[in-house]
C-alpha cells in the first residue's frame, strides 16, 4: 500500500491501514511536515509495517521509489485536485493493475477521472483483478459520522443499499433493543460512550475486548461489560411532497413572519444621529429664512431650505440678497450632509435585509439539533439531517454562505448572527436542545461556542469539528472530564474520512471499517460461490468466533459493483435487496451474496484461502 499526501489525512490513513490491512504501507510526505514525525514513530516501531519516504511532489521518480510499480493500492490525498489527478494518471501508466483511491474536491471532475482510469485499467490482462479507481471527498465521507454523532449520540455508520447502520454501545445489563441486529464486540469496560476512543482501556485475557464473540460469551458478559451492537437506523423519512412543502412555508410566513421583521434597525444610533443633524439644519435655515428673506406664507420658510439642501430648487436670481446667500449656504450644507444621509439609509437597509433573513425558532421548540456553520460540510450535514425526524435550528453569521439558501428552501429556522455573540445561542434555544453541532472553520471559535453552550445546557450533546486531530483528542478528554454526564465529540475531518479511504484501498468488496478500542472491524460483501468456508453451510455454521459473522444475505448479481463513493453516499447496490435478519438455519448457496463483519485475520482467510486453526470454536 502506498499513501501520498501533504496533510493530516495521509497520517490518519497510515494509522488506519497499520491497524487493519496487514500489508507494508509506504507513506510519502513532504519533508518538514508536522505529520512526518508521527509517521516516523510508526516507521521505527518494529511491529508496524509503515515506511516513510520524504518527497515534495509525486512525480515519476517519487512514485517509483515508493514502489508503485508493484503496489496493490495507491491513495493520493493531496489538497490540490490537479496534483492528485496528474499523479493518478502517472500511476496508472506505471502500474495498470494498481487500485487507485483519489481525493478530489471537485466531484464532477472526479467522476470523469474515475471513468477514464477505469477504462484504462480494463485493458489489462486479468479482468478479474480489482483495478478499480475510487474518487472520494473527505468532506462527504465525514458527513455521515457527524450526523450520527449529533442525531443518535455515537457510533460509526455503515451504509448499504440505501439503509444506514451504526455501531452503538449498550451499557452493562441494559436490555436488547428491537433495532439491534447482532453483537459486534464485548468491550473491556462496563460502559464506554466511544468504543473507538484512543484512550479506551484494554485488559488482556478473558476480561478484555472480544470482537465478534460467540452467543454464549455475549450473553454472559452482557451483565458485566458494555456491548457494541450493530443497529439499524430507522428514523429516516422520505422528502415531503412539493405541494405540502409549499403549503407549510406559506403557513410559516403568514403565522407571523412580518411581525418578526427587525424594524428597529431604522432607529439605530447612526441613523437617528444623521437625521437629527439634518432636522437641526433645516430648522436653523428655516429660522434664518423667516428672519432675513421674509418669505410668506410660513411653510415656505421650511419648504425652500429643503429644496435648496437637496438641490431641487430654482436659482434665486430674482430674489433678495439674503435669499440668495441662504440658498448658497443651504447648497453647501447639502453637499456635506447628503452623503451621510445616503450612507445611513443604505446601512440601515442592508442591516434590515440581513436581520430579516433570520427566522428564529418558536418558543415551543425543544429536543432539536443546533447546527452552527453552513460552509461546505455544514451544508451537506444540514441536507442529511433533514432526511431524519430531527428538527434543526441553524446559526450562520454570513448571509451569503453557501448553505443559507438551502436552509431557507427547507424551511429550517435560521439565525444570521455570530454564534459566539452573547444571546445568540439562547435565541436558538440551546437550553432546550438535544445536540449542538459546530462546524465553522475556526478551531478556537468552535471550542468557545461549545463551552458557552455547556454553561447554558450542561447536558447538551456537543459535536465539534476541529482540524488538528491531536487538539481534538485533548479537547474531548478535557470536556469529558469537566462534564462527565454529557456527551462530547471533537473530531477532525481527516480522522473521520480515513476509514473510508482505507476501505477503498482494500478493495470495493470492503464496505467500511469500524474502530473498536485498539482493534477494528471490517464490513465486506462477498459472493458465496468459490468460498468453501461459506458455500453449502448454514448461517449458524458459517460463523467463526473472533473472525467473521454473517450480517445479511442476498442474491448475487451479475453486474459490476458500483464505486465506494456511491456506496458511501447511501445509494443502493446494483443487486437485489439483502435480508438483514437471516434465519440461522438458512443454507448459503452459490447464487448468494453475504455481508460480513470480519476481523483483519478473518478477511485474510476469506481472501487468501488460509484455513483457520482447528482449535477455533464455532458458536
Amino acid at each position: 500500500m502506498v499513501i501520498c499526501g501533504d496533510d493530516g489525512l495521509a497520517h490518519r490513513l497510515a494509522v488506519e491501514l497499520d491497524a487493519v490491512c496487514g500489508e507494508t504501507v509506504t507513506v510519502v510526505l513532504p519533508s518538514g511536515r508536522e505529520y512526518g514525525a508521527s509517521v516516523a514513530v510508526l516507521h521505527h516501531d518494529p511491529h508496524s509495517p509503515v515506511e516513510l519516504l520524504e518527497a515534495t511532489h509525486p512525480d515519476e521518480r517519487t512514485l517509483r521509489d515508493a514502489g508503485v510499480e508493484r503496489a496493490a493500492a495507491l491513495a493520493l490525498t493531496y489538497g490540490d485536485d490537479q496534483v492528485n489527478m496528474t499523479a493518478a494518471l502517472l500511476a496508472r501508466s506505471l502500474n495498470p493493475s494498481i487500485r487507485l483511491v483519489v481525493r478530489m474536491f471537485n466531484q464532477e471532475r472526479g467522476r470523469h477521472l474515475e471513468r477514464l482510469l477505469d477504462r484504462a485499467a480494463a485493458q489489462g490482462d486479468d479482468p478479474a483483478q480489482d483495478t478499480s479507481t475510487t474518487v472520494l471527498s473527505d468532506a462527504d465521507t465525514a458527513v455521515p459520522e457527524l450526523v450520527a454523532a449529533a442525531a443518535v449520540g455515537q457510533g460509526h455508520t455503515l451504509q448499504v443499499e440505501g439503509k444506514v447502520f451504526r455501531g452503538v454501545v449498550r451499557r452493562a445489563g441494559s436490555p436488547p433493543h428491537p433495532t439491534d441486529l447482532t453483537t459486534l464486540a464485548v468491550l473491556s469496560g462496563a460502559h464506554q460512550d466511544d468504543p473507538a476512543s484512543e484512550d479506551s482501556p484494554e485488559t488482556p485475557g478473558e476480561d478484555g475486548t472480544q470482537l465478534l464473540p460467540d452467543t454464549l460469551t455475549a450473553y454472559h458478559r452482557q451483565f458485566t461489560h458494555g456491548r457494541l451492537m450493530l443497529e439499524e437506523v430507522t428514523h429516516h423519512r422520505a422528502p415531503e411532497p412539493a405541494v405540502r412543502k409549499l403549503r407549510g412555508r406559506l403557513a410559516v410566513w403568514l403565522r407571523g413572519r412580518l411581525g418578526h421583521l427587525p424594524w428597529k434597525v431604522f432607529l439605530s444610533r447612526e441613523v437617528t444621529a444623521v437625521f437629527g443633524v439634518l432636522a437641526a439644519i433645516v430648522v436653523a435655515l428655516a429660522t434664518a429664512t423667516a428672519l432675513f428673506a421674509d418669505e410668506h406664507p410660513w411653510w415656505k420658510n421650511v419648504y425652500l431650505p429643503l429644496l435648496d439642501i437637496f438641490t431641487m430648487g430654482d436659482p434665486a436670481t430674482d430674489e433678495s440678497v439674503a435669499r440668495r446667500i441662504l440658498q448658497l449656504i443651504a447648497g453647501f450644507v447639502g453637499l456635506a450632509v447628503l452623503p451621510l444621509v445616503v450612507a445611513a439609509a443604505v446601512n440601515a437597509t442592508e442591516a434590515f435585509r440581513a436581520a430579516s433573513a433570520s427566522h428564529p425558532p418558536e418558543d415551543g421548540v425543544r429536543g432539536h439539533i443546533v447546527l452552527v456553520g453552513l460552509g461546505k460540510i455544514g451544508t451537506r450535514v444540514l441536507a442529511r439531517l433533514r432526511t431524519t425526524d430531527h428538527q434543526v435550528v441553524v446559526i450562520e453569521r454570513d448571509p451569503r454562505a453557501r448553505g443559507v439558501s438551502l436552509a431557507r428552501e427547507l424551511g429550517v429556522p435560521l439565525i444570521i448572527d455570530d454564534a459566539a455573540a452573547p444571546g445568540v445561542l439562547g435565541l436558538a434555544r440551546i437550553g432546550q436542545s438535544l445536540s449542538l453541532l459546530v462546524l465553522t472553520h475556526d478551531d478556537g471559535e468552535n471550542l468557545d461556542i461549545v463551552m458557552a453552550a455547556r454553561e447554558a445546557n450542561p447536558a447538551v450533546r456537543a459535536v465539534m469539528r476541529l482540524y488538528d486531530d491531536d487538539f481534538a483528542a485533548t479537547v474531548q478528554r478535557t470536556l469529558r472530564a469537566s462534564y462527565p454526564d454529557a456527551l462530547t465529540r471533537s473530531r477532525s475531518v481527516s480522522a473521520l474520512a480515513a476509514p473510508s479511504f482505507a476501505a477503498a484501498m482494500m478493495g470495493r468488496h470492503v464496505l467500511g471499517v469500524m474502530p473498536v478500542e485498539r482493534g477494528s472491524l471490517l464490513f465486506t460483501a462477498v459472493d458465496v460461490a468459490g468460498h468453501p468456508e461459506l458455500e453449502g453451510r448454514s448461517v449458524h455454521e458459517v460463523f467463526r468466533k473472533n473472525e467473521w459473522r454473517v450480517l445479511a444475505v442476498g442474491a448475487a448479481g451479475t453486474q459490476t459493483e458500483p464505486s465506494l463513493s456511491d456506496t458511501l453516499a447511501g445509494l443502493r447496490l446494483d443487486r437485489p435487496g439483502f435480508d438483514w435478519r437471516p434465519p440461522q438455519g438458512r443454507i448459503l448457496r452459490a447464487g448468494d451474496r453475504v455481508v460480513l463483519a470480519t476481523t483483519r485475520r478473518g478477511l485474510d482467510i476469506l481472501t487468501t484461502g488460509v484455513q483457520p486453526h482447528p482449535a477455533d470454536r464455532r458458536d
